[in-house]
């Protein structure tokens, strides 16, 4: 679906990752992980072919990101950035259904089948009571959910998303997540995505990424990756594991002195 080679990504004269070679395949689920500032966010924006790399570059289906007309990418590649400033005063709907306009080019969409997508998307995301609500007068977690239906309606095979689950409160965060592992599962979706809660990554991540910030770098299948020794180096924190069930729990730890 996507790969990377060599890629080089800096950041205020600090190098984030250094000759990172890393492919993602159809229907799986990454989780990139790393601490504040280790560049995660740089990552996902250069995927999402909104930033250039420092060296290197990204392919998209095996063809160079920079060759793909921004509509044809637009339809591939979908993005959910970690923040967003809602200048007008679009209501939910129309916000969602802006995420449509990749498919109809210069004209408009009321002839089509948007409308019902959109509405699905936000009943997806249990706002769609809240459809003709001005967008600035929602809450950060409305807010969210609503980030979230309009990538949805995009409807490309590829998913990035930067921390889908902020702002949202517990149900909500279990249901979205819920939600993206299924489209991995059911509809061989792809999806990158960041997030801090490590036990939520692990719960639906098939593979993971680890961004140590200096360059180095690890990326392989979730269970080979998301081990408490390699997170606790990576993470600059003392990390256990508890078993429940079938779920492996990550639990910081007091640091010794």
């Amino acid at each position: 679906m996507i790969a990377t080679e060599r890629l080089r990504l800096t950041a205020g004269g600090r190098v984030l990752a250094e000759h990172l070679d890393w492919q993602v395949g159809d229907g799986e689920c990454w989780s990139v992980i790393g601490r504040n500032g280790a560049g995660k966010s740089t990552l996902l924006r250069t995927l999402a072919g909104l930033r250039e790399p420092d060296g290197g570059r990204v392919l998209l289906h095996g063809r160079a990101l920079g060759d793909w007309p921004l509509e044809a990418l637009a339809r591939e590649r979908a993005f959910l950035a970690q923040s967003r400033s809602d200048a007008f005063a679009y209501s939910v709907l129309e916000t969602v259904l802006s995420a449509r306009h990749p498919y109809h080019g210069k004209r408009y969409w009321e002839d089509s089948d948007d409308h019902t997508i959109a509405l699905r998307m936000l009943a997806a995301m249990e706002v769609d009571d809240l459809a003709s609500r001005d967008v600035r007068t929602l809450s950060g977690g409305e807010r969210q959910r609503v980030a979230i239906a309009a990538l949805l309606a995009q409807d490309t095979p590829l998913l990035l998303l930067d921390e889908p689950a902020n702002a949202l409160d517990l149900a909500h965060q279990v249901s979205v997540m819920g939600l993206l592992a299924k489209l991995c599962r059911e509809q061989r979706k792809t999806i990158v995505m960041i997030g801090h809660d490590l036990n939520l990554a692990h719960s639906i991540s098939t593979h993971a990424l680890l961004l140590m910030g200096d360059g180095r770098w690890l990326a392989g299948a979730r269970d080979d990756v998301m081990q408490a020794g390699i997170l606790s180096d990576y993470l600059h924190h003392p990390i256990e594991t508890v078993r429940h069930g079938a779920r492996t729990i990550f639990i910081p730890t007091e640091a010794t002195a």
